[in-house]
């Protein structure tokens, strides 16, 4: 039977339960074990699909197309593997599920309640993950915060769980130590207090993950474990990092890994190794090059709507030897009578990132303009591919009425297109292309040079493409198809041969970057920018 692992989290949001989770199984991981994460969402969304960007940040799509939240992106850059549909569990679904069932007639005319009905949906979920055996550990994070009422429902399955499993599952409280710097001194109070509100539920945590600014002394340390009701080994220091990548590395110190494994009655399979891990932070912290990327989007006064594009600079970076500076650009601000020269005067290389909507296109298309006749690398996704087609139509081939139909429905040159299948779907939740795709790479490209091959898949999250009608006459003016999904003959990439780097992709490949296997585009990108930079300096010199 597999063991079960329950992250919580109390007296504020944005501790870090997702970076702990995360940690954690990689630790595990690194002892023989086969390990997955699952996060419980709170929220009465059926999935983050229709949220804005600012309300939770990125939605992430999984290889079998389920939007989610941005939390498994950090679990399968850190475990290195691919989550599903099964792995992201909202509160919507929960009650969609439930009651679905009931309208069946399911419940052969029962009343329908929070408890056992909506705790059951919820145990259940939680359990499917076990079928196949397919994994030693799994770990669940319930979002939210010990005390909200959203959270409830999940608290009280855990408590039911726990009668369940018995000695198969560990409960893991991560939690705040505040330093007060007019007095000078950590207060335990905020946590003695969260505790306490989750032994009120019935749950009693096993381990205590306490995040603080400031070195937790042996006798702070004590007189949590005293007031929290855990042995002393159980509480376990989490202090800020520079890095999320540093959070595994300061987990092993602190041997969280180990008291899992004993309080689970679990044998290491093998020596704990890491190495590639380390390798990995010593080429972070030690870069022989510094570049400056600028990020054109609309989103960007929330760093998380952008999250694996960042963590996929990091990657990417690290691979070549170079530390990557992001310049976040607001695409409103990038109007025709904007210095461009100015604002990129710094930049080795500029990305336009996905997105929705009119607002910030106008910039967008401003800034591809800028960057093609500069020959300063440019990488677009999704709809930064769509408006470089765009842009490339509009200023190099003359036709001043392309557009995309998403922005001018009657556009006089409808380069980008509402996909066929979309036309007849008017619903918005988890209706677009989504998922994993195939597409067939043309040699001799730029494409082909960074992947080294034909074949390749990448996950999509859009309902506009390129439209074909007006792929001969983009090609015979120097942008070419490079990659194309052989089923639909979709354009999955695009490129500029002439130019030192410049492509263009429908997918999203920031979702398939990880921490020990940076995303070949991501990569062939910072290295055009480190050459760039290097052909900026011999010029200046």
């Amino acid at each position: 039977m597999a063991k079960y692992i329950f992250v919580t989290g109390g007296v504020t949001s944005s501790l870090g339960k997702g970076i702990i989770s995360a940690s954690l199984g990689r630790l595990l991981q690194a002892h023989g074990f086969t390990v997955t994460i699952q996060k419980l969402d709170p929220y009465i969304n059926v999935d983050p699909g229709t949220l804005n960007p600012y309300e939770h940040g990125e939605c992430y799509v999984t290889e079998d197309g389920a939007e989610t939240d941005l939390d498994l992106g950090h679990y399968e850059r850190f475990l290195n593997i691919s989550t599903s549909q099964a792995n992201n569990v909202t509160t919507g679904r929960i009650y969609q599920t439930v009651i679905n069932k009931e309208r069946h007639g399911d419940y052969l005319g029962k009343t329908i309640q929070v408890i056992p009905h909506i705790t059951d949906e919820i145990k259940r979920r939680v359990l499917q993950l076990e079928i196949g055996g397919k994994y030693d550990i799994i770990i669940t994070e319930i979002g939210g915060t010990v005390g909200d009422i959203e959270s409830l429902p999940y608290l009280e399955a855990l408590r039911q769980l726990r009668r369940d499993l018995k000695k198969n599952i560990l409960s893991i409280h991560l939690t705040l130590v505040p330093y007060l710097s007019a007095a000078k001194e950590l207060k335990t109070k905020p946590t003695q207090h969260s505790v306490k509100v989750l032994q009120e539920t019935g749950i009693q945590p096993d381990i205590l993950v306490c995040r603080t600014e400031h070195p937790l002394p042996k006798d702070i340390r004590k007189k949590i474990a005293l007031f929290c009701n855990v042995q002393d080994e159980s509480v376990i220091e989490a202090i800020d990092a520079s890095s999320i990548y540093h959070v595994p590395i300061l987990m092993q110190k602190e041997k969280l890994d180990t008291l899992v494994l004993k309080m689970l009655e679990l044998e290491p399979k093998q020596e704990l190794n890491i190495d590639e891990w380390k390798n990995f932070l010593y080429k972070l912290e030690n870069p022989k090059h510094h570049i400056n990327l600028a990020l054109v989007g609309k989103y960007n006064e929330l760093p998380d709507a952008y999250k694996s594009i960042y963590e996929a600079f990091v990657h990417a970076g690290t691979l070549n030897d170079c530390k990557v500076n992001v310049i976040p650009i607001h695409s409103e601000n990038l109007e025709k009578d904007a210095n461009f020269k100015e604002i990129f005067a710094e930049v080795d290389g500029v990305l336009v990132a996905p997105g929705f909507g009119e607002r910030g296109l106008p910039g967008k298309l401003e800034a591809v303009k800028y960057v093609r006749e500069n020959r300063i690398p440019f990488f677009g996704i999704c709809l930064g591919m769509q408006v470089a087609v765009v842009e490339f139509f509009k200023n190099v081939i003359g036709k001043e009425g392309a557009q995309s139909t998403e922005i001018n429905p009657k556009a006089e040159h409808p380069v980008i297109d509402l996909m066929a299948e979309q036309k007849v779907i008017s619903k918005k939740g988890g209706t677009m292309r989504l998922g994993s795709y195939k597409c067939i790479i043309k040699e001799g490209t730029h494409a082909y040079e960074m992947y080294g091959k034909e074949e390749i898949n990448e996950r999509h999250r859009h309902r506009y493409e390129f439209n074909n009608s007006y792929l001969k006459e983009m090609e015979e003016h120097g942008m070419i198809a490079s990659g194309v999904n052989p089923e639909s003959g979709l354009v999955e990439i695009i490129e500029l041969p002439s130019h030192p780097f410049f492509i263009g992709v429908q997918f999203h490949p920031e979702l398939k970057s990880r921490v020990e296997g940076a995303h070949p585009v991501f990569s062939g990108f910072i290295k055009a920018c480190v050459e760039n930079q290097v052909v900026k300096t011999e010029v200046s010199a």
